[in-house]
């Protein structure tokens, strides 16, 4: 098969890595690719918001499948564009893919279907906003509607921080994407990414992650596209994903079904595990960045034919095997991260990282200059390395990060400390 990974990051890389592996390839592309996906798959320079010219390209290359790897080309109508030129496409529709385009639309979703979630109300206006969160109290959690790479949430510990995240959503942050703001109950528990691959109607879930979304150590500080993750999460317990499935999942993949836009894909729900089970924080619609990195390393299987087998709607066919050894993922960014940086650094030892044992170096914001690999955005490198516990997995990422030579460069130092916590315990 010819295949077309969309995007640029971290995800692409390791999807492209485990792709590459696959007996069913015959070439693979990534558009537009990055520094270390160069290794994997031949990058194409082209512009991902013009659909038109990513339908050309398909057409000249007689490309059998496009995976898309990031959220805004499937919100932008990817999928619907390329299958309306007879092209196949690995993800949801433009419709489908509103679960992660607008955090109301979710909320309203849980809602209708009895699908556990937080109190919320959703507001287009500051003033009525403010007023809500007086009324409320802190802690309370504001969020930007649609899509804000992340960044669009506050958790605020008090009145004060939750008026300043309306200002600075209504003030145009965010852009479109602040527009509309929720504000909902600040939930008490452990948080857990679940992913599933469904067809519409068959649902296999994946393995578990847990990321770090702050940008320090303590999970102090900004929130971030996610500064390491670490897989399985040891508060998934068999129990907790069977309550998970029943209670969220496919509620939500019937919910979806029945109201005339069935969703097809990656189905990823952000969680918190409570005293009294799974509630979902949000939805996205596309794997994690950087959970995908500890995913790619855990899969057995070969991916290419589950996600054939998912848009030929004969999932219940597959059987998605793991390796039993946790992952973990260590992201190293660029000074300034998540404000604005300075892109051009060179970044040497990666080699020497590569040697430790079990130890994968993903790309995300590089880009080649000859033989130097340069930094070229805010989140760059995941480090990502597999071991008999996570204890271990953390000690050889470390290890590895420590021999990349990159002074513009920081990572956080307590990736996996729950789970590390946990087996000190056992």
């Amino acid at each position: 098969m010819n295949i077309l990974v969309i995007g640029s990051g971290g995800r692409e890389h390791a999807l492209c890595w485990k792709l590459a592996a696959s007996p069913i390839l015959t070439s693979l592309y990534c558009a537009p690719g990055n520094g270390g996906i160069a290794d994997e798959a031949e990058c194409v320079a082209l512009d991902i918001a013009d659909h038109g010219a990513v339908i050309d390209f398909c057409t000249e290359r007689r490309i059998d499948l496009v995976i898309v790897g990031p959220e805004a080309p499937l919100v932008e109508g990817m999928v619907d564009d390329l299958e309306a030129a007879g092209i196949r496409a690995f993800g949801p529709s433009k419709r489908a893919s509103q679960l992660e385009a607008s955090k109301g639309f979710t909320k309203d979703l849980c809602a209708r279907h009895n699908i556990p979630t937080g109190a919320y109300r959703r507001f287009t206006d500051a003033e009525t906003a403010r007023a809500y969160v007086v009324e409320q109290g802190a802690p309370i959690v504001v969020k930007a509607d649609g899509l804000a790479a992340g960044k669009g949430v506050t958790v605020a510990m008090t009145v004060v921080e939750a008026h300043a995240a309306i200002d600075e959503a209504f003030g145009g942050r965010f852009g479109e994407a602040g527009a509309e703001i929720v504000i909902e109950a600040f939930l008490e528990g452990e948080e857990a990414s679940f992913f599933c691959l469904t067809d519409g109607e068959t649902i296999i879930p994946l393995a578990t992650a847990q990321d770090h979304k702050a940008v320090g150590e303590g999970d102090t500080g900004p929130n971030t596209g996610g500064m390491g993750a670490y897989s399985p999460a040891p508060v998934m317990t068999p129990d907790m994903i069977e309550r998970t499935m029943k209670e969220i999942i496919e509620p939500t993949v019937r919910g979806m079904a029945a109201e005339g836009m069935p969703f097809r894909g990656i189905l990823f729900a952000g969680l918190m595990i409570g005293a009294d089970g799974p509630k979902l924080i949000e939805y996205n619609i596309r794997f994690g960045d950087p959970e995908c990195q500890v995913l790619m390393t855990r899969l057995k299987s070969d991916l290419l034919l589950a996600l054939v087998a998912c848009m030929d709607g004969v999932l219940k066919n597959v059987d998605m095997r793991w390796h039993d050894d946790p992952a973990m993922v260590v992201v190293m960014a660029a000074e300034g991260y998540p404000g604005d940086v300075v892109k051009g650094s060179e970044i040497r030892g990666l080699a020497d990282a590569w040697a430790v044992d079990g130890v994968t170096v993903f790309h995300a914001g590089t880009k080649r200059d000859g033989d130097r690999v340069l930094a070229n955005g805010g989140r760059v490198l995941g480090v990502t390395a597999s071991g008999a516990t996570v204890t271990e997995a953390q000690k050889r990422a470390y290890t590895a990060v420590d021999r990349i030579d990159w002074p513009q460069g920081f990572c956080r130092r307590d990736i996996g400390w729950r789970a590390v916590a946990r087996e000190s315990k056992t």
